[in-house]
């Protein structure tokens, strides 16, 4: 176990209950990483939490219920993160959701007060609660999952594209706290955007045997990706957008 980057740091995921988020906690924990997950379903969080305990017997996995609509609840995880663990490493945000419509006219904007709240709140609250903790930490790593969607959008989905441009215009000026923070010397620590046009997992693939999932991100392939921006240096990746996908 431990890859050197990841060995022995702490690394928070929200939203770990979903596919991405099991892919996550398993790579984390293999590279030797404490890992504290989030989700605001008990059962499913319970699942991905023992999965990954069972596959690293020595790995330190957690699961925390916390409503991330909920900034003082949010700011209480992280607090409780650092004072138990000593140290906060990462905050990899794995909320998801997506509602679309068939076309722009037929936009329900009553899917935007959903997305708005799932995929840019969330947000807007890890980063305040995790942001000075991960400033402290000698390799804090912010790790935003972002659709190519937001920067090429869809006439259906206006909604969720907005929102997950305005969730990566967030994580773009928590960024630039961390440049400024490390002002000649350049970032210690960095908030970095992963860009998927969708995610793929095995269940998918089991349902639709004849799919191509085209340009699709398998979830094995993002946890990869995520556990390699601790490998880089915080100034090369501060502020960036890493594309898992075609660039539109």
């Amino acid at each position: 176990m431990g890859n050197g980057a990841l060995d022995g740091a702490v690394i928070a995921v929200a939203g770990a209950g979903g596919p991405a988020g099991r892919a996550a906690l398993l790579r984390l924990a293999d590279a030797g990483a404490t890992v504290v997950a989030s989700d605001n379903d008990p059962e499913r969080l319970a699942e991905a939490v023992d999965a990954a305990r069972y596959a690293h017997g020595g790995a330190t996995v957690t699961g925390d219920t916390v409503d991330l609509l909920d900034l003082d609840s949010t700011r209480e995880w992280a607090t409780r993160t650092e004072k138990e663990f000593g140290r906060v490493d990462g905050l990899v945000h794995l909320v998801g959701g997506w509602r679309g419509s068939e076309t722009f006219t037929k936009t329900n904007l009553d899917d935007w007060d959903l997305l708005e709240l799932l995929l840019v709140k969330t947000v807007q609250h890890t980063s305040l609660a995790f942001h000075e903790a991960l400033q402290r930490s000698d390799r804090g790593r912010y790790v935003l999952i972002s659709a190519a969607g937001a920067t090429k959008p869809t006439a259906g989905n206006a909604s969720y594209a907005a929102a997950k441009a305005a969730a990566e215009a967030w994580t773009l000026a928590l960024a630039d706290y961390f440049r400024k923070a490390g002002g000649e010397q350049g970032p210690t620590s960095a908030a970095v955007i992963l860009v998927v046009k969708a995610l793929v997992h095995d269940a998918m693939r089991a349902e639709r045997p004849n799919a191509k999932f085209a340009g699709f991100t398998d979830v094995k392939d993002l946890a990869e990706a995520i556990a390699g921006v601790w490998d880089k240096p915080a100034a090369e990746v501060n502020g960036n957008r890493l594309w898992l996908t075609e660039k539109p």
